[in-house]
């Protein structure tokens, strides 16, 4: 056609980046031009070429969005040939607190109000989750009485240590991982207070070398105690995640968990909601064992956004008992892929909230009475 019939129409290009930026994104909820994720569209000839830029991983999603943006851009006259891009820039949610941690660009918190409720099971599977869709990912167990992460893993190593006395993150499943529990033995009773626990987790998240993270999931102890407060004083974290369970107690603590975040200025993403229901095996009979819809009340009540539902299964917990989380063991499974949905929507939250600027400073700690 020569070179003048391969330039950009430029009434057409306009046509087509108003009707893709129309889109609704299904995990952040917005449309693609409220989240400036249509970094080009343009008609050349009969070929429309589009390139997205998402601010969060979204593998198994791209099929699905090439396909919403080919059919809208099919609607624009003279197309007939429509050629996409899509790609993921994470948010330096982390690295805009005026303390940024090398090699960690967004670290995410996982926590829960009271122990019992799945959140480490869930922090490692949403860990994978996100690596799964195209995610660098570190996972700290900064659990450090009761860490589980190592047995969930199925890694039984120490930290290589580096010449500056630095420490590798120990490499399980594709994730960058570091735990007190590569350090001890399984049956050492870590009896320390308050202040050697929290300078033990320090060490272990500043003298890890993080190479080049997306997110940094930290799988929280229970609680609102020192190792929290610690966290959102002296780590630039961009933003956390609570888990809960619909029973009553459980929400009862993790209105405590959002109170707490909430006072030192950090983002609460959203709620995750795990064992929310149970099938039976045998029959497809669904049980609401713990409740229904308290993660939604949750959400609801504390204008947070509900990232996602987990079903009670037996695999779910026999899967990190043998160092298989599910993401892993069974990637293509229901289960496995309600993990990558809620990992995506967590990660659209993550990017919305700095996009709006809902956090523009460090956090500041306020003692209410």
């Amino acid at each position: 056609m020569g070179l003048f019939g391969n330039k950009a129409d430029p009434t057409k290009s306009a046509a087509l980046k108003a009707a893709i930026g129309a889109l609704v994104d299904p995990h952040s909820g917005e449309s693609l031009a409220t989240a400036q994720a249509v970094e080009r569209a343009e008609v050349r000839g009969d070929q429309a070429e589009v390139d997205i830029v998402l601010d969060y991983p979204a593998a198994g999603w791209e099929d699905e969005l090439v396909g919403l943006v080919q059919q809208v851009a099919r609607t624009v006259e003279g197309v007939r040939d429509t050629k996409v891009t899509v790609a993921f820039v994470s948010p330096l949610g982390s690295q805009l607190q005026g303390k940024a941690m090398p090699g960690v660009r967004n670290i995410i918190a996982v926590a829960s109000g009271k122990g019992g409720v799945g959140k480490s099971t869930t922090s490692v599977n949403l860990a994978l989750a996100l690596a799964a869709e195209g995610a660098r990912v570190g996972l700290l167990d900064a659990d450090i009485y009761g860490p589980s992460q190592p047995k969930m893993l199925g890694v039984r190593q120490e930290p290589e240590i580096q010449d500056d006395r630095s420490m590798k993150p120990v490499m399980a499943h594709g994730l960058q991982t570091m735990s007190i529990g590569y350090l001890v033995e399984d049956d050492t009773a870590m009896i320390w207070r308050g202040p050697m626990v929290t300078s033990a987790l320090m060490q272990l998240l500043n003298d890890t070398r993080w190479d080049q993270l997306d997110y940094l999931i930290i799988d929280m102890p229970p609680g609102t105690g020192d190792i929290q407060i610690t966290l959102a004083q002296k780590v630039p974290v961009a933003g956390s995640v609570i888990v809960t369970t619909p029973q009553d107690i459980a929400l009862l603590d993790a209105r405590k968990a959002i109170s707490m975040f909430e006072k030192v200025n950090v983002p609460v993403l959203g709620i995750v909601e795990n064992m929310a229901l149970h099938v039976c095996s045998n029959c497809g009979h669904i049980e609401h064992i713990f409740g229904a819809g308290g993660g939604a009340r949750l959400a609801a009540d504390n204008q947070v956004e509900l990232l996602g539902s987990l079903p009670l299964d037996l695999n779910i917990r026999t899967d990190v008992d043998e160092g298989l989380p599910t993401v892993v063991r069974a990637p293509d499974s229901p289960i496995a892929r309600a993990y990558r949905e809620t990992a995506r929507r967590l990660a659209a939250a993550l990017g919305r909230s700095q996009r709006t600027g809902v956090q523009d400073h460090g956090p500041l700690i306020t003692i209410e009475e």
